[in-house]
């Protein structure tokens, strides 16, 4: 079991930064996969970023050098730094963890941050 709890989140005016955080507990956190995702009124969520166990990194293309995820594993913490921040990246933002095994998927959520970018 792994628990997740996202920080971070808030109000920010349309070309300004916002840190995210991640804090997990409960298992190894560095063997998962750990990703963000969004999701805004009225649509699906999305994958924004993804780091690997070994630390490489994939991004949305809506992202793709606005955002940067990182992870500190003696912290059982992963972050996304925000930047150049638009209206439309609006939304609420979940921390996911994800390890596949021989038995299956271990797939964990956090409870979501909100997000809004708005003058």
């Amino acid at each position: 079991q792994v628990q997740l709890v996202e920080s971070g989140g808030g109000l920010v005016q349309p070309g300004g930064s916002l840190r995210l955080s991640c804090a997990a507990s409960g298992s190894i956190f560095s063997i998962y996969f750990m990703r963000w995702y969004r999701q805004a009124p009225g649509k699906q969520r999305e994958l924004v970023a993804t780091i690997t166990s070994g630390g490489i990194t994939n991004y949305a293309d809506s992202v793709k050098g606005r955002f940067t995820i990182s992870r500190d594993n003696a912290k059982n913490t992963v972050y996304l730094q925000m930047n150049s921040l638009k209206p439309e990246d609006t939304a609420v933002y979940y921390c996911n963890a994800y390890r596949a095994t021989p038995l299956g998927a271990n797939d964990y959520w956090g409870q979501g941050t909100q997000v809004t970018v708005s003058s």
